[in-house]
């Protein structure tokens, strides 16, 4: 990954290092994080089951590929009316009371998903579904940033991220194996099933979640008050340095263009590739020769596997050189690279896998350095507002892109096209970040612990 721009460490950054230590990193880290990677595996997976499940419902309810994109597409409405809102109850009321309303909801849409019988009915659940779900990543997002100070943001959004490739791993083939041995069990599809068994988790995740999250660093017992103190020390050193947009809030950062290439950037970037890599793996990989059930879901977990070690160390390289542009761009333009080849293979399955490994490393890697960018350049008080309204926008892309990829492989018979179109989405949101975003307006991120930890 090149080329990196390190920033010199300050007698600054060196007292922030000093305050934000690593037992105290690792002390956050594993109270913090595994709670919140759990959750977000149970939330991919919740989209993620729909791919799996369409394979099934298909053939039981006569769905097409066209209807089939749509009812993938109209989550994002729910979303997209949803998303800002809930980001600021979040800032205003805090995570517990946030993520545990989030997770119950979700959990119940889904169970109800599984008595869908009409197309009808999945568009207003999967609408339901994205209003219930509005908020959780963005949320996330934005909570990190009151633990941890930006040195450390590409591992820590790394680890999280980190979900969706576990997600990856075990999604197909836990999801194949629900649909193969539940199938007819009390006289429900395997699909049914699914849906029941994966949307119950999430249910327990928010009652669990009241119990275990605080809302900041000041209101956890599990701290000492030299600990808090340490906490707010670093966060202000890097409050102190950092030089945001310029903007002093919301609407501010809503006239700044760098804000809306950033917005560019994901909407076309990292949601076109999930979309590709998280809704119609399946079916590309089926349609590649592919027939078994069992074989299909253990074939679409292999690319995350490999994928996901190649997202830590990227992660690892651009925190210790505390460079972001080349490091979102390359893996971008990898995954759009690996879209154009894809067509070329579909008719083999071992070309097919190999490809998407590519794409999905692309992928991943892409979408853990993104959010260091707009967390570090959105000034504090816009960040509630504006990590939402990037989330929301790119919220679009998978409405539309789901719903084009149907469309054509409906009217085409296959996907080919689609990818092509995809393909250049992706790289054109790759090239915008980079060209758009100038070094200067991300250079002065805090350079503390240059060795740092794990």
């Amino acid at each position: 990954m090149n080329p990196p721009i390190a920033s010199p460490v300050t007698h600054s950054s060196s007292r922030a290092a000093e305050g934000f230590d690593q037992a105290l990193y690792r002390k956050l880290v594993w109270r913090i994080m595994p709670f919140l990677f759990l959750c977000f595996v149970l939330n991919w997976l919740d989209r993620v089951n729909i791919g799996f499940a369409h394979l099934r419902f298909k053939t039981d309810l006569n769905i097409s590929d066209a209807t089939f994109g749509i009812i993938v597409g109209v989550f994002s409405i729910g979303y997209l009316l949803f998303e800002i809102p809930s980001n600021l109850l979040l800032e205003k009321i805090g995570a517990k009371k946030t993520m545990t309303r989030i997770m119950i909801l979700w959990g119940l849409v889904t169970v109800a998903t599984a008595f869908a019988q009409t197309p009808a009915q999945f568009y207003v659940l999967r609408v339901l579904l994205g209003a219930a779900e509005a908020g959780f990543f963005p949320g996330v997002i934005l909570y990190l940033t009151y633990w941890f100070p930006a040195s450390h943001r590409a591992r820590i959004t790394s680890r999280f991220i980190m979900a969706i490739a576990v997600c990856g791993i075990i999604g197909g083939p836990l999801s194949t194996s629900i649909m193969s041995h539940f199938d007819t069990v009390a006289g429900f599809h395997g699909w049914q099933w699914l849906f029941v068994l994966t949307g119950l988790p999430p249910i327990l995740a928010g009652l669990f979640a009241w119990y275990w999250l605080d809302n900041r660093p000041a209101d956890a017992r599990w701290l000492s008050q030299d600990e808090k103190r340490r906490i707010e020390h670093a966060l202000a050193e890097e409050r102190g340095r950092r030089q945001p947009g310029g903007h002093q809030h919301f609407l501010g950062a809503l006239k700044d263009r760098k804000v809306w290439f950033i917005v560019l950037a994901y909407c076309l970037t990292i949601m076109s590739t999930g979309n590709v890599t998280n809704i119609w793996a399946p079916s590309i990989i089926r349609d590649s020769g592919i027939t078994s059930l069992s074989q299909l879901g253990l074939l679409s977990a292999l690319p995350y596997v490999i994928a996901v070690g190649v997202m830590l160390l990227v992660c690892r390289h651009s925190d210790q050189q505390q460079e972001r542009r080349w490091h979102f761009t390359v893996p971008g333009l990898l995954a759009a690279l690996a879209m154009l080849i894809l067509p070329q293979c579909l008719g083999s399955p071992t070309a097919t896998v190999a490809t998407m490994i590519l794409m999905t490393t692309g992928y991943l890697s892409a979408t853990a350095v993104f959010w260091t960018i707009p967390t570090y350049y959105l000034s504090d008080r816009a960040k509630a507002a504006g990590l939402a309204m990037v989330n929301c926008c790119g919220q679009i892309s998978s409405l539309l892109t789901p719903i084009m990829i149907g469309q054509i492989k409906t009217a085409t018979g296959d996907i080919r096209l689609a990818l092509y179109i995809v393909a250049a989405m992706v790289a054109s949101g790759a090239l915008i970040l980079f060209f758009g975003v100038p070094r200067k307006a991300l250079r002065d991120a805090p350079s503390t612990l240059e060795k740092t930890h794990d």
